[in-house]
C-alpha cells in the first residue's frame, strides 16, 4: 500500500516503524466499494506510539508531496491517529507506489474479491472513478491471480474506455491494458477479441504522452503474437507509429521504437513503413541522448534491416554511419547497436568487406557487388557509379561481379535456358538464401530488381546484339572482329539513353563472367559430391586465372601488368571480374566465392594482408566417423587456388598458414 509521507509529517511521525495506509484488516472501504459508495468516507486508525509529541492537534493538509501524491489531513485525537479518507483517494493511493507490504495487500485483495468492485467502478459515471479504478487494476496486476480475473471480466470495459473524450481516462485504461498484456498472451488475446486494435490506434494520437506510450505498449505486448501482429498490421500500425517516433518525449520515443520492432517483422510491413515515411525519424532516433531511446531504436532498426531494400534505405538515410558512429563510443554503443550495424552491413555486402575483411557463407554475393579493397572505420566507401566514372589512376583496381550482360548468350544456352542460365542460377542462389536469411527471401539487389527500358536503349548495343547474332549464323572473321570491338566498348560504363535528360547509368557488363556462370551451373552443379564440386571449381577458377602458379613463380607473374592495361582499355579503375586472365589470391578468391554463391556452395571469403584472401569452406570427414556411425562436426579448409588448384588444407594447418600468409 502506499505511504502518504508528507514532509512536514515525517518529523514527528519518524519513530513509527509501519506508518501508512495499510489494510489492516479493516474491510470498511470493500463494504462501501461493493456498495458503490465510492464517494464515502471512512476511519485508518493506528494505536497510540507513548514517543509522539503531544502538544499539537491539527496539521493543515498538503496539496502534494515530493512523489505528486495528494496529502490528506490527518489529526491527533485521544492518543490515537486518524484519518478520513475517501474510497476514490484509497484507491488512488492503493495503485501510486510499491511497499514492502504491498505484495502482501495484493494477495489480501484477490481474496477478498476486490476485483469484482474494480470492475464494476470502470463503469462508474465519474470520470474521476474510471481513473481511479483503472488505476487500481493497474496496481493489481501484479498478482497473477488478478492479472488472470481480469482476462474474463475489465478487459472490456477498459476497451471501450479507451473511446472516452477524457485524455485522463484514456491513458489510466491503456495503461492498466499494458500492464495486463505484459507477459501474458491471454490478456493479448482477450484485447483482440474485444475489438482492441482500433481504440488502442486512435490513442497514438492522444495529446497525453502517457496515453500514446501505454497505448504502444499494448500494441507491442500484442505483436509478440504472429496472428495478432498480422492483425495489427491489417489496422494501418505503420502510418500511426510514425507521429509517435517524432515525438519530443523520450518515453514515447522508446515505446514508438519497441512496437516498430515487434510490428515489422515481414517485408509487407517494412514496405509500408518504408513508404509511409517512417524510416526517417527512425533513423533520427539513433542519435539520442537517451540510452534507451537509442537502444531500442537500433533494434527496430536491426529488424528493419532485414531486407534489401529497406536496408539501403535505412543506408541512405544515414543510418550505417550514426551507427557506427555510436559503436565507436564506449558510452553510446549497445548490443542492439552493434547488431543492427552488423545487419545492414550484411545488406551492403562491399562495405562489409571492404570494413571487416570478410563474408560468411550466408553472405551471398550478387550482381553490384565491388571490392574495393580495405577501407579504416569512418572512411566513406565511395559508390559503385562514383568510382566508374572516375578516370583510371595508380589506385586498386576495384573488382567488379556483375553477371548482366547485353550480349545474347550462346544458341546453346538459349536451347537450354531452363536447365542452366536462367532458372537454375537464381534458384540455387535463392535456395541458399531462403535457407539462411529468410527475411531476405524474394529480394535482390537494387541492380537486380532494376528493370531494363524497353526502348531508349544505346544504338551500339543493339546492333552489337544483331550482329552477335549473324556472327553465329558464320558471316566472315571481319565481322568477328568488328563485333569484338563493340563488345569492348559495352563494358565501358554507359548511360542508356545518351538523348534522355533523365540518363539512367549501368554498371559495366561481364559477358565472361556471364559464361562463367553458365558453365559452373552447367557443368558442376550436377555434381552430387560437395568435396568433388569445391575441387572441380577450384580448378576451374585457377584455369581462368592464369592457371598454376608456383611460389617461385608469382614474382615474374606479371599480373600488375595485366590489370595495368585493363585499366587503360577501359578507361576505369572498376574492372569486372571476367577481364582478369591473370589473377592472384584476391582475385582468385573472389571469383570462387562468386560462381561457388551461384551454385549452392557454402564458402567464405577472407582478406589477408599483403594481397592474400582465401576461401573457407566446411566439410564432414567421414574417415573420423565414431563407432556408433555418427559423423563428427564438420571441420574448416582454405581451398588452394594458387600452388595446387582444387587442394583442400586443414584450416590452421602448417600448409594453410603458408597460403594464407608470407
Amino acid at each position: 500500500m502506499h505511504v502518504l509521507r508528507s514532509p512536514v509529517l515525517m518529523d514527528i511521525i519518524s519513530p513509527v516503524k509501519d506508518f501508512g495506509l495499510y489494510f489492516n484488516g479493516n474491510k470498511e472501504p470493500l463494504k462501501l466499494l461493493r456498495e458503490g459508495r465510492e464517494h464515502h468516507t471512512f476511519s485508518l486508525k493506528r494505536t497510540r506510539v507513548a514517543e509522539w509529541r503531544t502538544d499539537w492537534k491539527c496539521l493543515a493538509p498538503d496539496t502534494e508531496d515530493q512523489k505528486g501524491v495528494a496529502v490528506v489531513t490527518w489529526v491527533r485525537c485521544e492518543g490515537a491517529l486518524k484519518q478520513r479518507c475517501g474510497v476514490r483517494d484509497w484507491l488512488q493511493a492503493l495503485c501510486k507506489e510499491n511497499h514492502q507490504h504491498m505484495s502482501e495487500n495484493r494477495k489480501l485483495f484477490h481474496e477478498q474479491e476486490v476485483e469484482k468492485c474494480l470492475v464494476a467502478l470502470l463503469g462508474s459515471e465519474n470520470d474521476g472513478t474510471k481513473i481511479a479504478a483503472s488505476q487500481a487494476i493497474s496496481a493489481m496486476c501484479e498478482n497473477s491471480g488478478s492479472k488472470d480475473f481480469f482476462n474474463n471480466q475489465g478487459i472490456p470495459q477498459l476497451i471501450q474506455l479507451l473511446k472516452s473524450d477524457n485524455e485522463e481516462v484514456r491513458e489510466a485504461a491503456a495503461l492498466a491494458l499494458a500492464n495486463l498484456t505484459t507477459c501474458n498472451p491471454a490478456n493479448a488475446n482477450a484485447v483482440a477479441e474485444a475489438d482492441g486494435i482500433d481504440p488502442l490506434i486512435n490513442v497514438l494520437s492522444s495529446k497525453r504522452d502517457g496515453a500514446i506510450a501505454n497505448a504502444a505498449t499494448v500494441l507491442m505486448n500484442m505483436a509478440m503474437q504472429e496472428p495478432l501482429r498480422l492483425n495489427i498490421q491489417n489496422h494501418d500500425i505503420m502510418h500511426a507509429i510514425i507521429s509517435p517516433l517524432r515525438s519530443a518525449n523520450t518515453v514515447v520515443q522508446s515505446k514508438a521504437a519497441l512496437a516498430v520492432a515487434a510490428t515489422a517483422c515481414d517485408v509487407e510491413a517494412r514496405t509500408e513503413l518504408r513508404n509511409s515515411g517512417g524510416l526517417e525519424p527512425l533513423v533520427e532516433l539513433l542519435r539520442s541522448k537517451n540510452d534507451e531511446v537509442r537502444k531500442h531504436a537500433s533494434w527496430a532498426v536491426m529488424v528493419c534491416a532485414g531486407d534489401e531494400l529497406t536496408a539501403n534505405e535505412l543506408c541512405r538515410l544515414g543510418a550505417l554511419d550514426i551507427l557506427e558512429e555510436v559503436n565507436l563510443s564506449g558510452t553510446r554503443k549497445n548490443k542492439f547497436s552493434e547488431a543492427a550495424y552488423n545487419k545492414l552491413l550484411n545488406n551492403n555486402l562491399s562495405l562489409k568487406y571492404s570494413q571487416t575483411g570478410y563474408l560468411s557463407s550466408s553472405n551471398i554475393i550478387n550482381d553490384g557487388f565491388y571490392d574495393y579493397g580495405r577501407i579504416n572505420p569512418g572512411t566513406k566507401l565511395l559508390p559503385l557509379k562514383e568510382l566508374c566514372l572516375q578516370e583510371p589512376s595508380d589506385l586498386r583496381a576495384v573488382l567488379l561481379i556483375n553477371s548482366k550482360s547485353d550480349v545474347s548468350p550462346p544458341s546453346s544456352m538459349e536451347d537450354k535456358s531452363d536447365v542452366g542460365y536462367g532458372r537454375s542460377i537464381s534458384s540455387s542462389s535463392s535456395l541458399r538464401r531462403s535457407s539462411k536469411e529468410k527475411s531476405n527471401a524474394g529480394f535482390g539487389s537494387p541492380i537486380e530488381d532494376k528493370s531494363e527500358p524497353a526502348s531508349g536503349r544505346n544504338t551500339v548495343l543493339s546492333k552489337s546484339a544483331t550482329k552477335e547474332k549473324g556472327w553465329r549464323k558464320g558471316r566472315g572473321k571481319k565481322e568477328e572482329e568488328k563485333v569484338k570491338e563493340e563488345e569492348e566498348v559495352m563494358t565501358v560504363p554507359k548511360f542508356v539513353s545518351e538523348g534522355s535528360s533523365d540518363k539512367e547509368w549501368c554498371p559495366p557488363s561481364d559477358p565472361d563472367f556471364s559464361m562463367y556462370v553458365y558453365e559452373v551451373t552447367k557443368s558442376i552443379l550436377p555434381i552430387t559430391n560437395i568435396k568433388e564440386q569445391i575441387e572441380v571449381l577450384a580448378k576451374y577458377v585457377a584455369e581462368k586465372m592464369g592457371g598454376k602458379i608456383t611460389k617461385e613463380k608469382i614474382p615474374d607473374f606479371s599480373w600488375e601488368l595485366h590489370i595495368s592495361e585493363l585499366k587503360f582499355q577501359l578507361k576505369s579503375n572498376v574492372i569486372p571480374i571476367g577481364h582478369v586472365k591473370k589473377g592472384i589470391f584476391y582475385h582468385r578468391a573472389l571469383l570462387f566465392k562468386a560462381l561457388a554463391d551461384r551454385i549452392g556452395i557454402g564458402c567464405s571469403l577472407v582478406r589477408g594482408e599483403y594481397g592474400r584472401a582465401w576461401n573457407e569452406v566446411m566439410l564432414q570427414n567421414e574417415s573420423r566417423k565414431g563407432v556408433l556411425g555418427g559423423l563428427p562436426a564438420p571441420e574448416v579448409y582454405v581451398v588452394d587456388l594458387m600452388f595446387h588448384p582444387g587442394g583442400l588444407m586443414k584450416l590452421r594447418s602448417r600448409e594453410a598458414d603458408l597460403y594464407r600468409f608470407l
